[in-house]
Parts: structure tokens; sequence; C-alpha cells
């Protein structure tokens, strides 16, 4: 750290000037190759995710169509046993020694009548519930399909793209490390928060038609001087840009 400090220090301000706005150019070059890829990467990304989320909905429907047709064999085996029980509770009947005994098995094999009513019906709603998950699991399958489709070219088309584009980003990802050495680090951390918050990414720029090439907002003839003198570094004081001469450019 401290060599570059000391390399970078020996250098002129127009140098440092100089270097600041080749990287400013790199960047600008890296900035076309991303919008080359355009919104490609973020629609990968999106489709993944709801590939994600109906994987997710079409396991969590199956697994309950599954607990629902468990449900309904449950009701039919107990619709088996209360059958059995109103078959035995009538055969028992002939040989009652009473009405109270005859009345009371009577009672069982209503109270079971009325159980298998009662399964029945469930039987019928869980049939009724199962049949709609799977028409919901029918059409997120369909869905899946088609956005499987969709990401399968997204993906190709962005490959095609970065395969095509990546030697040419290396380049510039190395032209970038050559230059950030020769910049001192409080510079760099600056050109990077100017960077950052410009809408349009340009942390350098040049004064056009007596303007701020960032902003568009006219610059005092006396600042215009000062900054085609190249003894510091001025910033816009609108949006707080690098500003630089059109001169510096072909140095």
């Amino acid at each position: 750290m401290a060599k570059k400090e000391s390399k970078t220090a020996e250098l002129s301000m127009e140098q440092k000037l100089k270097y600041l706005y080749d990287l400013q150019m790199v960047d600008v070059e890296i900035k076309k190759i991303e919008m080359l890829r355009g919104e490609l990467p973020l629609e990968v990304s999106d489709l993944e995710d709801e590939l994600a989320g109906l994987s997710t909905r079409i396991s969590n429907l199956e697994a309950e169509v599954k607990e629902l047709e468990q449900a309904v064999a449950t009701k039919k085996n107990e619709i088996v046993e209360s059958q059995a029980l109103i078959k035995k509770y009538t055969e028992q009947q002939n040989n009652v020694r009473n009405n109270r005994e005859y009345d009371s098995l009577s009672k069982e094999i209503e109270f079971q009548t009325l159980e298998i009513e009662l399964s029945e019906k469930k039987i019928r709603q869980f049939a009724e519930e199962a049949e709609k998950k799977k028409e919901q699991i029918a059409e997120a399958k369909k869905i899946f399909e088609e956005r499987s489709g969709d990401l399968e070219v997204k993906k190709q088309e962005l490959e095609s793209i970065v395969s095509e584009t990546q030697i040419e980003e290396e380049k510039l990802r190395k032209k970038i490390e050559k230059i950030e050495k020769h910049i001192e680090d409080r510079y760099l951390q600056a050109y990077r928060r100017i960077k950052s918050n410009a809408r349009n990414g340009l942390a350098v720029v040049t004064i056009q038609r007596n303007a701020c090439g960032g902003c568009y907002n006219k610059i005092p003839p006396q600042r215009q001087a000062d900054i085609k003198s190249h003894k510091k570094i001025i910033v816009c004081e609108y949006c707080g840009r690098i500003l630089i001469d059109e001169g510096l450019k072909d140095l």
C-alpha cells in the first residue's frame, strides 16, 4: 500500500486526472457490454425464482393430495368396520331376551348407520378437495414447463452474449487493474463513490459547451480556466462529478 502511494504521489496532477479519465472510459466500455446483456441476467434470475416457487407449490399440493387420499382410505375402512358392526348387532337382535336389549342394539345399529353416512360425506368432500388440488397441480406443472422453456431460451441467449463478450470484458477488467495502480486510494474511493451516486455511472466528465457534461449546468469562465490548468481536481458544484477539459483526453 505504501509503495503504491509513493508511486502515485510522484505523478503530476495532470497525470492523475488523465488516469481517472482513462478509468472512466474503460468503465464505460464495460457498461456497454452490460447493456448488451440488457435485462437478461435479471430475467434469468426471476425465472429461476419463479420455477423454484412453482416446484415448492407442486410438492406441497401433491403432499396435500396424498393426505386427502389417505383420509379417504381411512374413512372407507371405518365404513367397513361400521358395516361389520351393523351385521353383528342385527344378528344379535335375533337372540335378545327382552325389549331393552333389542332397543339397545337398535341404537347401536342407528349410530353405526349415521357413522357410515358421515364417512361417506367426508369421502365426497375429501375427493372433491383432492380433485381441485390435482387440477391446480396440472396447471402449475403446465406453467412450470412453459417457464422452463422460457428459462432455457433466456439462458442460451445470455450464454451466447457472455461467450462473445467475455474475452473483451476480461481484457477491460485487467486494464482497470493496471490503471487503478496509478491512482491514489483517496481519489479511487472518491471516484467510486461519485460513480455509484451518478445516474449514468459517470464520475469523470468533460466540459461541453461551457457546461458540466454530467448535469449540464453552466460553469463560470474562471472555473473553466482552473479546470484547464490541470493543477487540482475540481468537481461540479451541482452534481459532484470530477470535471476535465477536452484537451486532457488527447494527452
